[in-house]
């Protein structure tokens, strides 16, 4: 518990000093990004992000469909995605860290539920048939939605997500680095007053930390950069703005 706390406040720290750095670099009323290098910063909490296995920072925008693409390091990219009046559609795009390839972002695509078309794994399909493997994580408990997936090959090898009505995606067996962290017990969404329970809903939900420590036996935890990718050197990502088809559709009805 008081090392999820630390973590935390890490991410908020992040948060707060790259909102900080943004604000008062200013020019004719726009925001002045810095492209200057600087090391990987942690995010995570609050946030969607795409891992990429890849070192091709300019192959990943161009296969996600970017438009508007300037460089902008980790703190000010980071300040933007996760300033909300900052962020206006767009996603930051890490440079490489070991080997993969963050897009961060409430902008990119979500599992939504049946009234919606899916954006999110066709997405995540086209990507896997681009790269080796793309990854999936959404941790956001203000829209009710918890997510992972994990494309290898272009073939879905697993596809998890749960939003406040019910279970999104389950597709292929929970893995073993699920059930490592208890995970397997999220396949229901609730019970209601079962003989011997309390007269309540019993409701088994994933958070935030299941999903960072996920990505961590999958690919690398991002709440935990600073020290993780400590020894990279100091590089610059990009922001890109979201291209129209990742918005939100409803299914149109029949009959």
């Amino acid at each position: 518990m008081l090392m999820a706390l630390t973590i935390l406040g890490m991410v908020a720290a992040t948060v707060a000093v790259a909102a900080f750095r943004l604000a008062p670099r200013m020019a004719d009323g726009e925001v002045v990004y810095d492209p200057r290098p600087d090391r990987p910063r942690p995010f995570g909490y609050r946030m969607c992000w795409l891992a990429i296995r890849t070192r091709d920072t300019r192959r990943v925008v161009e296969a996600t469909g970017l438009t508007g693409v300037f460089e902008a390091n980790w703190d000010n990219g980071l300040g933007t995605v996760y300033v909300e009046r900052d962020a206006q559609g767009r996603v930051f795009v890490s440079p490489p860290v070991n080997g993969w390839t963050f897009v961060v972002g409430l902008a990119l695509p979500h599992p939504m539920g049946a009234a919606f078309v899916d954006r999110t794994l066709p997405l995540l399909i086209d990507l896997g048939n681009e790269f080796i493997e793309v990854q999936y994580y959404m941790a956001c408990p203000a829209l009710d939605c918890f997510a992972w997936a994990r494309i290898i090959d272009g073939s879905i090898v697993r596809a998890y997500a749960i939003t406040d009505e019910g279970v999104v995606w389950n597709h292929g067996k929970p893995t073993r680095e699920e059930k490592a962290l208890g995970l397997s017990l999220y396949e229901i969404r609730g019970v209601k007053c079962r003989n011997g329970d309390a007269q309540a809903e019993l409701v088994f939900y994933p958070t935030e930390s299941h999903v960072a420590r996920l990505a961590g036996k999958w690919s690398l935890d991002p709440t935990r950069l600073a020290t993780s990718a400590a020894t990279t050197a100091p590089a610059s990502g990009l922001l890109g703005t979201v291209p129209a088809r990742w918005r939100p559709e409803r299914l149109k009805r029949t009959g």
